[in-house]
């Protein structure tokens, strides 16, 4: 592992968003809805083993909860940055409770089937997608941008206090009450999210002409994922740990009554440990960030989730299942914030809620494809040999990509606004285009090499800004006239461009024109389509 210099007062600030009195409700709101989808998911997935024996079919929980988001992440993160996140959380809300009324109210009547379980587990999961990227992206605007790894921390660290009781309630109510009992409790807790956002007085955002569309937001957000080198190697990290790592959350149920003869209430002590162990993980990841990198956390998080497999594979005593389950819980949380943390500091707010939806379809499609292949390879060699391959193919790809670096995020991303506004003859239309911009440089021929590195370095900051071609030209006439070329899909996209340059491509920007040999700035030209 890697040891980064050390940072004292870091451990110091860890909790120093909750000192936020926003923060502070919201995230308190967070961990009683997260409880009662624990609660939740364990009656869900207790029952499809009632319902059916077979390793594909309880996969199919897990593969059903994970596939919206992977299908549905992106066009809720464009949602996320173009809608009033505030509102949209309050209906998202409202949605998850009428599908956990329908649990209930099956369950109830004894109408519950692996069909129905599946579909509104589904549709569950497609709430689950509308809501995440919504919830990551709040997190910059409710505290500051040095308290921003604190915050990722804590959300996950409410996530799995969450974990810690919903899993061992679920259980409880389950054996005891029955499901439409525990479906209830699940029900009543969206009350208190729903409270919560309805407190909260988001400032309204200002009136924008220049404000995104839903088709070209999307457009833009995947232009943004697309150049991105920075998101790449963070979507790269997380889809090869969740593929290994969803092994042993789609065979736990299995695990659970089979492997290891329990019983509905163990196997919510089982997930109440990996809860807990998550919360340890979480008082010590402050001292952990202080003496290793991000890319050290990984290498130990996949170490410590592949022996966690190959501990279960064996079919421990329960009481050794339960303190297995806790290393699994702090491998588990150091892993989800370490990536979340790093893709919440490469990120600019302009397009965070669909970049975080990247990133979470990337984690979800990891997770739901790993979920289906895990189970079709139980059917096929057993549970035991299948957490066996899959903590031996965990080893192999966390030391493999222990190469590939991890960003530390610490570029400025505060928009520079240092373009000058565009000169035109007479006012254009903002859905005008497309639009084309010209860049006129004079290089010495003896910096040409030089230049045309450093603009193409510049190429990846103009795309991922907002433009959907670029490219670099020299005079045939004069080899010192060098001109950069760029097209955006219309006006207002194009000012929303000047918009989003931040500080850090401005240093990018500075170091292209300091090749420039002309006594004035090079010349920039606006071209748009004659056809209206």
């Amino acid at each position: 592992m890697t040891e980064p210099p050390a940072t004292p007062s870091r451990q110091q600030d860890s909790f120093a968003p909750l000192r936020n009195r926003v923060f502070f409700v919201l995230w308190v709101a967070t961990i009683v809805g997260n409880t009662g989808s624990f609660v939740r998911d364990v009656a869900s997935s207790w029952l499809v083993t009632d319902l059916s024996a077979a390793p594909a079919a309880v996969a199919m929980m897990q593969a059903a909860a994970a596939l919206p988001v992977f299908l549905l992440a992106i066009p809720a993160g464009v949602l996320s940055d173009i809608l009033d996140r505030r509102h949209f959380l309050i209906v998202i809300q409202l949605v998850l409770a009428a599908a956990s009324v329908c649990l209930l109210v099956l369950s109830a009547t004894g109408l519950q089937s692996i069909t129905s379980l599946v579909t509104l587990t589904f549709i569950g999961g497609i709430g689950a997608a509308l809501m995440a990227p919504t919830w990551q992206a709040i997190v910059p605007e409710l505290v500051g941008k040095t308290d921003i790894k604190s915050a990722v921390a804590l959300n996950s660290l409410g996530v799995n206090i969450s974990r810690a009781i919903g899993p061992a309630v679920g259980g409880v109510l389950l054996a005891y009450f029955g499901a439409s009992i525990t479906y209830g409790v699940d029900v009543i807790s969206y009350a208190f999210v729903i409270a919560a956002l309805w407190w909260w007085k988001r400032p309204a955002a200002p009136e924008d002409p220049f404000s995104e569309r839903f088709a070209g937001a999307f457009r833009a957000g995947l232009r943004y994922a697309k150049a991105s080198r920075d998101l790449h190697v963070i979507l790269a990290r997380a889809g090869v740990f969740f593929v290994f790592a969803s092994a042993v959350w789609a065979l736990l149920p299995l695990l659970a009554r089979n492997l290891l003869a329990g019983s509905a209430g163990f196997y919510g002590i089982l997930l109440g440990a990996v809860g807990v162990g998550a919360i340890c993980g979480a008082l010590i990841m402050p001292k952990l960030r202080d003496r290793y990198d991000a890319d050290g956390l990984m290498l130990g998080a996949s170490v410590l989730t592949a022996a966690v497999m190959a501990g279960l594979a064996f079919a421990p005593p329960q009481w050794a299942a339960v303190l297995i389950l806790l290393v699994l819980g702090a491998a588990w949380l150091a892993a989800l914030t370490t990536l979340n943390g790093a893709a919440q500091a490469v990120l600019p707010n302009w397009v965070r809620g669909r970049s975080l939806a990247v990133y979470l379809t990337v984690f979800n499609g990891a997770m739901a494809a790993g979920s289906l292949l895990w189970g079709l390879v139980a059917e096929a060699i057993g549970l035991p040999w299948t957490l066996l391959v899959a903590g031996i193919g965990l080893l192999i790809a966390g030391a493999g990509l222990h190469r590939l670096k991890i960003p530390k995020g610490e570029q400025d991303l505060v928009p520079s606004n240092h373009w000058p506004e565009p000169l035109t003859a007479a006012p254009i239309e903002n859905d005008r285009g497309p639009v084309l911009i010209l860049i006129e440089y004079r290089i010495d021929p003896a910096d040409r090499e030089a230049f045309v590195a450093a603009v193409s370095d510049l190429s990846r900051e103009r795309q991922r800004d907002g433009a959907y071609s670029w490219g670099i030209t020299e005079d045939a006439a004069d080899p010192q006239i060098f001109i950069e070329w760029f097209m955006v899909e219309s006006w207002a996209e194009h000012i929303r461009q000047h918009r989003r340059v931040s500080k850090a491509d401005a240093d990018i920007q500075q170091g292209v024109l300091s090749y420039h040999r002309g006594s004035d700035p090079p010349l920039v030209r606006h071209f748009i389509s004659a056809r209206k």
